[in-house]
């Protein structure tokens, strides 16, 4: 998965502050009668008549709208299409989204026990039932005991209501999961994807689609990602598995992502202006939103097409940000887990990173720091990076003082004087055993046969959970806290019922109740790791400097995140 912000548990993602003379090759032209889609902005202000006939004037059809911020999907033939669009005063802006192509319909293959991991060396396994005093795999959740999210920490104090409303803005959620059923609202939940089988060349994105428009179920996950999610922020305390940062809050999946884990402009659009509308009290967002990995009004190593693409899907989102913002919505996103300072130069080589027009590539381009990772970068956006076991910020999280707000357990799996992987120091959640028995990751028991995964049974019901590390995993940590922040102060919602709490005050208590954490000393740190590859282990190396205040800095932000401080006053 690269586009939602896993980092596997010895991947390595390379870039350098170099400045590098990049120029892309053109694009090969669009032929005359092949329908592409794009997604075009609306000027703010325009009626919605105007912007119509400007999309028609310029040979497009609106298929999908988003009237709240002035987004719509529009399919078109005219090769021209773009400049013919920007030539429209009623339009900003313009982003190609992909190619349009016929989706197949064949379906995809469709006692009391823990076991646990020791690591890549191999499983053990435990039997008896579950103690009172926590659940079941309660011993491996590291990253609870790290931010106090335990029995006699927040769960005593605060364990959250159930009239608080997570937004799962993700790859979907698997809402019949034995430990996230319980908290699931799949009445509110929505899914604003549609599966592509093939990309534009003809390479598979998706897979086959299973269900017959191609639009899954809105308590369906065919990536783990979303599951992994939801699980972190509000698996509940039931006696089996283990629980989230906030057990007690109610979970809607607010699907915006592809199976494949791509995430494109319009859903995201969608799926903030809902979240907005339908009383959502925070959002968790670990991802960014494809191809462009930072968005750069003015670039000289892209196209006069890609520059305008860029633009647009910064416009569109800071819209979409706003609007969620402004009806109540906390907003926590994923720092990235490229190993670099987002408020330096830096090289990005893999954009576009799904072709706009058959036979485009990802090229070398250098990116400022004005340019923009969407939506983690957009205002009112709080970025959080990752941190492991120890507490050190985790090898593959980007940081960037000014940039990282606060801190939260990510996973860091070679987190240990010998920088060998070691499953239990990543995030363990909930993973859906139909992707385990899909990807042959079971025996023909049920247990598992891989390290990363284990499961937990009590009284014949029986749940699979999976360890990643990523940022992606130190956001929804985040999400918890300000759930439970929301639960203890919030006010009684009358526009939507439930319960609200204003988004910077939820900010603020997130960033003053954290564990105020200092630059590591010296404040320039070389990472070690070891990956396996073929059969011996191979050392890689990492550079990162923390720069800032004990109480403000680029590593931890305000801090580390902290369910108890946060609520016990």
């Amino acid at each position: 998965m690269r586009r939602v912000l896993i980092s596997a548990a010895c991947a390595v993602v390379t870039t350098t502050a170099l400045a590098f003379p990049a120029s892309a090759a053109p694009s090969p032209p669009e032929n005359e009668g092949v329908t592409s889609e794009y997604v075009v902005l609306y000027k703010e202000g325009v009626s919605l008549g105007k912007a119509h006939a400007a999309v028609k004037a310029a040979g497009g059809r609106i298929v999908h709208e988003n009237e709240d911020v002035g987004v719509a999907t529009v399919r078109s033939k005219n090769p021209e299409f773009t400049t013919d669009a920007m030539g429209q005063r009623a339009l900003e802006g313009v982003a190609h989204n992909r190619v349009i192509g016929q989706a197949p319909k064949a379906p995809k293959k469709a006692a009391t026990t823990v076991e646990r991991t020791t690591g890549t060396q191999g499983k053990v396994t435990v039997a008896g039932k579950p103690s009172k005093d926590a659940e079941p795999l309660a011993d491996l959740q590291w990253d609870m005991k790290q931010i106090h999210a335990t029995n006699k920490g927040s769960y005593k104090t605060e364990p959250g209501d159930k009239r608080v409303l997570v937004g799962v803005l993700d790859t979907g959620v698997d809402g019949d999961h034995p430990d996230v059923k319980p908290n699931f609202n799949k009445k509110l939940s929505r899914n604003f994807t549609q599966d592509i089988p093939k990309d534009a060349d003809g390479n598979e994105l998706d897979g086959p689609c299973e269900f017959k428009s191609c639009v899954d179920p809105v308590d369906w996950d065919d990536n783990d990602h979303g599951t992994h999610v939801a699980s972190t922020i509000a698996s509940p305390r039931n006696g089996l598995g283990m629980s989230g940062v906030a057990p007690n809050v109610s979970l809607v999946n607010i699907r915006v992502g592809q199976d494949s884990g791509q995430f494109y402009l319009q859903p995201t659009v969608d799926g903030l202006t809902y979240a907005g509308k339908a009383g959502i009290d925070v959002v968790n967002m670990s991802y960014y939103i494809d191809p462009w990995l930072f968005n750069c009004a003015d670039n000289p190593a892209d196209k006069p097409a890609d520059q305008l693409e860029q633009r647009t899907i910064v416009k569109a989102t800071q819209r979409a940000l706003d609007f969620a913002h402004k009806r109540g919505v906390t907003l926590i996103s994923a720092a990235g887990n490229e190993l670099i300072d987002y408020t330096k130069t830096n090289v990005d080589e893999t954009s576009p990173d799904f072709p706009s027009v058959p036979g485009e590539k990802p090229y070398k381009r250098t990116v400022p720091a004005s340019c923009a990772s969407m939506p983690t970068e957009g205002d009112n956006v709080i970025p959080v990076s990752a941190t492991g076991p120890s507490t050190r910020k985790s090898y593959y999280s980007s940081f960037g003082n000014g940039f990282i707000a606060v801190a939260a357990p990510g996973g860091d799996k070679v987190d240990a004087p010998d920088g060998k992987p070691d499953d239990r120091r990543g995030i363990w959640a909930a993973y859906p055993e139909r992707l385990a028995k899909e990807r042959g990751e079971l025996n023909s028991d049920g247990s598992p046969k891989v390290p990363n995964i284990i499961r937990s049974c009590v009284d014949g019901k029986c749940a699979y959970y999976q360890s990643i590390q990523g940022t992606s995993m130190a956001s929804p940590h985040a999400v918890g806290v300000a759930a439970l922040i929301v639960s203890k102060y919030g006010k009684k919602d009358h526009s939507n019922g439930g319960l609200t709490l204003n988004p910077r005050i939820v900010e603020g208590v997130l960033r003053a109740t954290a564990t105020t954490t200092p630059c590591p000393n010296p404040n320039t740190v070389e990472y070690v790791w070891y990956r396996l590859t073929d059969g011996k282990w191979v050392k890689n190396t990492s550079k990162q400097t923390c720069e800032g205040s004990k109480g403000r800095n680029g590593f931890f932000g305000n801090g580390i995140v902290d369910a108890l401080n946060a609520v016990k006053h």
